[in-house]
């Protein structure tokens, strides 16, 4: 696969970085194996492997799936995917439009679950975190038919740039709570973008039935008594259903993933995006492998 494009994964980028674990028994090991932690990417089949009838060369693609971070990554000029890994995209739309297929298809699990809920339709979700999966979240629930979407984060340009996808109202949520706390719309369905304990358990507070649980857990949340009769759903993890799910979305103009990406670099110039992602100047770099 000839790579065209690849847009950064906030968590692994930065937690590769620091040498912080992803996740509970999460472990980095050094030397990290070249190309990774890429895995968000867009662009041809060049060639392909005997027996291989998925896909042929010429054909526009985008991964889908994380192949494995003990495999070679799409941080590379080209990268050999299992064709199975891999899904046909539009060739009408933009790379940047197409790179982040594999978070797509990740925040698709999570609404195709809220859809067999029936936790969506005519509800008001709430949206905790408003980074590239909080943002795909926002669009995925009205494409759904939110009645109203309240996104959270701490961030006002985060907030500015989920509202003209569609929120209704965001808001700091440092501001629910103390003397001059402002007045918050009770969610029946909510999703948590952010993983920490605080955001759960504010969602949990605020929430009259569903909370869907994305970000990556990496400490205990209290499911307390005054939260009795709240649902929760989690992750069931990558699926190619889902990302047949996300590109309908896109293909319907419903789902805008250039929308994430604020800055676009020459893959030589990693560090750099990786650093505006730290600084919190940028949501999502899109790294251009064949640019100078």
């Amino acid at each position: 696969m000839r790579i065209n494009a690849v847009t950064t994964c906030p968590q692994w980028d930065l937690h590769l970085r620091h040498n912080e674990p992803m996740f509970i028994g999460h472990q980095f090991r050094y030397p990290y194996t070249a190309g990774q932690p890429g895995h968000e990417a867009t662009g041809l089949i060049e060639a392909v492997g005997a027996g291989v009838d998925m896909v042929v060369p010429g054909d526009r693609v985008s991964a889908w799936r994380d192949a494995g971070h003990n495999l070679p990554g799409c941080y590379a000029q080209y990268v050999v995917h299992r064709a199975e890994n891999v899904i046909r995209v539009p060739e009408d739309l933009p790379d940047d439009a197409l790179a982040p297929v594999e978070l797509a298809m990740c925040m698709g699990t999570v609404f195709r679950m809220l859809k067999d809920m029936d936790a969506v339709r005519g509800r008001t979700v709430g949206v905790a975190g408003l980074g590239p999966a909080g943002l795909v979240a926002v669009q995925m629930a009205l494409a759904e038919g939110a009645k109203a979407v309240i996104g959270f984060d701490l961030l006002a340009d985060r907030q500015a740039l989920a509202c003209r996808l569609g929120a209704s109202t965001c808001f700091d949520p440092r501001c629910g709570s103390g003397p001059n706390a402002l007045e918050i719309p009770t969610l029946e369905t909510a999703v948590d973008c952010v993983g920490a304990k605080v955001s759960v358990e504010f969602l949990l507070d605020r929430t009259d039935d569903v909370v869907a649980l994305f970000g990556v857990q990496r400490e205990d949340y209290a499911y307390a008594s005054r939260h009795g009769g709240r649902r929760l759903c989690g992750y069931k993890g990558h699926s190619r259903e889902s990302a047949e799910y996300a590109l309908e979305l896109i293909r319907g103009g419903r789902l805008n993933l250039a929308a994430l990406v604020t800055h676009h670099l020459p893959l030589e110039r990693y560090a750099e995006g990786v650093d505006l992602l730290e600084a919190q100047k940028a949501t999502k770099v899109c790294f251009l492998p064949w640019q100078r």
